[in-house]
């Protein structure tokens, strides 16, 4: 009784377009009041206690570093470097596109801002050479959600308090599985713009001395992941003291090497960080309590039961993993989804063995995609808005680009190495 009222609220709020918390909450509180004789108090108070995690304070440094970078004349010289590099090839702008969201996940730790600080930029300059508005949006669309693979990642972050596994860990297995996603969208890019004709005006490579002058220009934003992840294996601070030191670096090189970070600016950003960080401590604080009410009437125990026994083949098992994922992802929220389904689905996932770090990079992953995929999908409407581009005609641009994720999704999903060989190394 109280699992059909748990869900059925949940549905029926996420049906009328009740915001995902405030959703997660009032079923919380309606499967109790009518499904059991547990308090009512118990969700307030698994929400508060929820917060009171050191690590999550990385959450907010990372998004004000992300947001200082993106202001501070960062995304201008990673374009200018992805130009260099890829700009020559056919579908040259698409490709600078893609390597510039990979330089940019690498610093923001988020989908949505790096599609909104490269495809501001380049989905009208797209347009301008005559790329098909559809595809020029899908391709910041699907290369920002690298932003939440490549570290630093913010869900991650949250994957690493919620399953208790290492930040640090998870940050390093993202690498290597966020530059395939990249390389297979470049793929696929390449593949569409040969078909379309898209070429650049100027085929000819940049010289070595151009591509050394652009990585020069745009050094001192590459720097910030080096940063991070040494200081965290280097055993100098932790991965939130990582996020601060992100946010001290960007204010230094924003302000005082770029020039291009005024008070107002600053002010700006630090305000759009409270906005956006209260609402996702709202939505973690009510995730935890509909997980925390899950756990109390034994869903996740009964989900493993089914489970296994229905097969004891761990390659089928991920297989209905990774489709609940994907459904999952396209009407769930990132955060909320990793909050709720780790408690649930990592325990079944260690019986067959599969390492928890391995698994974390394979939940961000499906979730990654469920920011491409409608009707929630944030990437699509992030990219509608900086860009102009109808709603509909990214939808269909995007098709090719989530094929090839759903591709990279496969492999790593079953090449652990991809995601472990980093960190054993480390």
């Amino acid at each position: 009784m109280s699992i059909l009222l748990l869900f059925g609220t949940l549905f029926v709020c996420l049906l009328i377009g009740v915001p995902i918390a405030i959703s997660l909450g009032v079923s919380a509180l309606t499967a109790i009041y009518f499904g059991t004789t547990l308090p009512l108090d118990i969700v307030v108070q698994k929400a508060f206690t929820s917060l009171d995690s050191f690590p999550l304070l990385a959450i907010p440094f990372f998004m004000l570093a992300g947001i200082l970078m993106g202001k501070g004349g960062v995304s201008k010289r990673l374009l200018t470097l992805a130009t260099s590099m890829v700009g020559w090839m056919t579908g040259g702008l698409s490709m600078v596109t893609i390597v510039a969201c990979m330089f940019f996940a690498a610093i923001s730790g988020s989908g949505p801002a790096t599609v909104a600080a490269i495809g501001g930029f380049m989905i009208p300059a797209m347009i301008a050479k005559n790329y098909k508005p559809g595809f020029a949006a899908s391709v910041p669309a699907t290369a920002g959600s690298i932003g939440v693979i490549i570290p630093p990642s913010i869900p991650f972050v949250i994957y690493g308090v919620t399953a208790n596994v290492s930040v640090g860990d998870m940050f390093i297995a993202g690498i290597l599985p966020g530059l395939l996603i990249g390389a297979l969208l470049m793929v696929t890019a390449f593949i569409i713009s040969a078909k379309n004709n898209y070429r650049p005006d100027d085929t000819s490579k940049a010289s070595g001395k151009e591509v050394l002058r652009a990585f020069n220009d745009a050094k001192w934003a590459l720097f910030i992941p080096v940063i991070i992840l040494g200081g965290i294996y280097g055993g100098v601070f932790s991965p939130t003291e990582a996020a601060v030191v992100s946010v001290v670096y960007a204010l230094i090189i924003g302000g005082f090497i770029y020039k291009e970070l005024s008070w107002k600016t600053i002010y700006d950003s630090f305000m759009q960080t409270i906005v956006i960080n209260s609402t996702t401590m709202i939505i973690i604080a009510l995730s935890v309590s509909f997980a925390h009410f899950m756990t109390l009437v034994q869903i996740p125990d009964q989900i493993s039961a089914y489970l296994t026994g229905l097969t004891t083949n761990p390659i089928f098992i991920l297989i209905v993993i990774n489709l609940l994922l994907l459904f999952v992802g396209m009407f769930i929220d990132t955060i909320s989804a990793v909050v709720i389904l780790t408690p649930v689905l990592l325990p079944i996932v260690t019986e067959f063995g599969v390492d928890p770090v391995h698994f974390g990079v394979i939940l961000v992953a499906n979730l990654a995609i469920g920011f491409v995929t409608p009707p929630v999908g944030v990437n699509l409407f992030v990219a509608s808005t900086v860009g102009k581009v109808k709603f509909e005609k990214i939808v269909v641009g995007v098709l090719p680009f989530l094929a090839a994720m759903i591709l990279a999704l496969l492999i790593i999903t079953y090449v652990p190495a991809l995601s472990m060989w980093l960190t054993k190394m480390y």
